[in-house]
């Protein structure tokens, strides 16, 4: 006789090393005997940031195998609408809740936001820490700079005195902060471009999902270089500036 199909998602499958064409037992109480099913198929889990952490392995069956085993019968705790792109929602919404006691109707963008909460939290919190570590980078720059144009005082001071404008001097020193912006934001975003794959090679595995933890996009990699490259030529700017003012004779130490 034909057995009866189910699909099973892929995290069950692989913890209970599952195959299509496989035979189980499905019943409502562990250690009883149930219906034999036949695994029909394995269902690829989708990239739900809600569903990452919670561990559910989720079973697909037909209806009345539904019904039979959770003993229901023809009630049902949760079931969602398709409605066109044309509905009055919120009218839909007032007549689904009127129907009678106990129901609630929700937007499927309302549950998406509210099951969201934490992550927008996470995204908050990473927002800060980038603010933080902007600000951090920027001042460490600025200290680089100095440091690096104080070293050349003597090869400032003879081009001064070989009659070299302080503005071929602070656009040569300008020059070579953004030179080296440029560099060591191409280098950052290979870097951040092989940890953002380590991320999502190792989580996906953890826990089972196609959802990628982490993400470089052009938009990213433009604003993180456009941001090196302003704060690398503001950086060269004040460092050049601080030693153009002085006289040729001062660098020199007379």
């Amino acid at each position: 006789m034909d057995r009866r199909t189910i699909a099973i998602d892929e995290a069950f499958a692989a913890r209970a090393h599952l195959k299509i064409g496989d035979l189980i037992s499905v019943s409502s109480r562990p250690g009883t005997i149930g219906d034999t099913v036949t695994v029909g198929a394995i269902v690829r889990r989708g990239a739900d940031p809600s569903e990452v952490a919670r561990g559910d392995l989720r079973v697909r069956m037909h209806l009345d195998q539904l019904q039979t085993i959770a003993g229901y019968g023809d009630r049902v705790d949760r079931f969602a609408i398709a409605t066109t792109p044309a509905a009055d929602i919120s009218r839909l919404i007032d007549r689904i809740n009127r129907v009678a006691f106990g129901f609630k109707a929700y937007r499927s963008h309302d549950i998406a936001v509210e099951t969201s909460r934490t992550f927008q939290v996470v995204s908050r919190f990473h927002r800060a820490i980038g603010i933080i570590t902007i600000v951090a980078s920027s001042v460490f720059l600025l200290c680089i700079m100095v440091l690096k144009v104080e070293e050349r005082r003597r090869d400032i001071a003879a081009l001064r005195l070989m009659g070299i404008s302080r503005a071929t001097v602070v656009r040569a020193i300008v020059i070579e902060a953004a030179v080296v912006a440029v560099l060591g934001s191409a280098l950052g975003v290979v870097l951040g471009w092989a940890v953002s794959l380590f991320v999502n090679w190792h989580y996906q595995a953890l826990y089972r999902t196609p959802l990628e933890f982490s993400m470089v996009t052009p938009a990213t990699v433009v604003f993180a270089v456009s941001l090196s490259l302003a704060l690398g030529i503001a950086a060269g700017v004040v460092a050049s500036l601080r030693l153009v003012r002085t006289p040729p004779l001062a660098l020199f130490g007379r």
